[in-house]
């Protein structure tokens, strides 16, 4: 079954336009798993403009599923994700000024730095991902980088999905496959939503797990937290 690991940057970002503890991020947690999540997944930032420092190490004591710790390897980083252990570290290549993720990382040029990190990761039993865009050679370098999965960059799927969704998913099912050859796990996350999910998602061999944060969140305002959760799980 494909698992659904829910982003909850957009609470932190609510919660912090007034300051306080309202919505509290921690209970947002507690609740995605309550309600069917298969995992909870964050993004820190060095800006603490979402999800917080003390937010990481709060959610890692009342985690019941799996944790995913997404973000920029700078060193903080790296020592904060050993400290908290969580089950999974999804690596982006993300600088500090960016608003979301934007691109995939370059496995051929950041092949060496990339090793080393997870190499790192893989010491203290954290199962590793990296960021990626659908293009072979990213997925051929991913595997000689060391990782466990690889998480396809779906934003240019959701955008060409409307028009021709063949044409969007083709790249995806072949990275995918590429993947499946050389025994990378697949998740894959951005812009994935109601209306695109289901057709990615029996498309996509081996697809181990999607990551959704903005549309589910929004949904949620809508139809609850607990009927988006299980509309999205419905749609896996």
């Amino acid at each position: 079954m494909i698992k659904l690991s829910v982003n909850i940057n957009k609470i932190a970002t609510i919660r912090n336009a007034r300051g306080g503890n309202t919505p509290s991020v921690a209970k947002a947690a507690i609740n995605c798993q309550k309600f069917g999540a298969d995992g909870i997944t964050i993004h820190p930032r060095p800006d603490e403009r979402h999800i917080t420092k003390k937010d990481v190490y709060d959610i890692k004591q009342i985690i019941s599923t799996e944790y995913n710790i997404e973000g920029y390897p700078s060193p903080d980083f790296i020592k904060m994700v050993i400290t908290v252990n969580p089950e999974q570290v999804t690596l982006v290549p993300d600088g500090p000024d960016v608003i979301t993720s934007c691109a995939g990382w370059d496995t051929i040029k950041f092949q060496d730095y990339l090793k080393e990190i997870i190499a790192e990761f893989k010491e203290h039993g954290i199962r590793t991902s990296i960021f990626v865009d659908p293009k072979l050679e990213m997925i051929e370098g991913a595997k000689l980088c060391g990782t466990d999965r690889v998480e396809l960059y779906t934003e240019e799927y959701a955008t060409k999905y409307i028009d021709n969704k063949e044409q969007a998913i083709a790249p995806y099912i072949l990275a995918a496959n590429k993947a499946s050859e050389l025994s990378l796990e697949i998740n894959a996350g951005h812009d994935l939503s109601l209306e695109n999910l289901e057709y990615f998602a029996k498309n996509i061999p081996n697809l181990a797990e999607v990551s959704i944060g903005h549309a589910l969140i929004s949904d949620a305002l809508y139809l609850g937290l607990e009927n988006a959760i299980q509309m999205y799980k419905r749609l896996l």
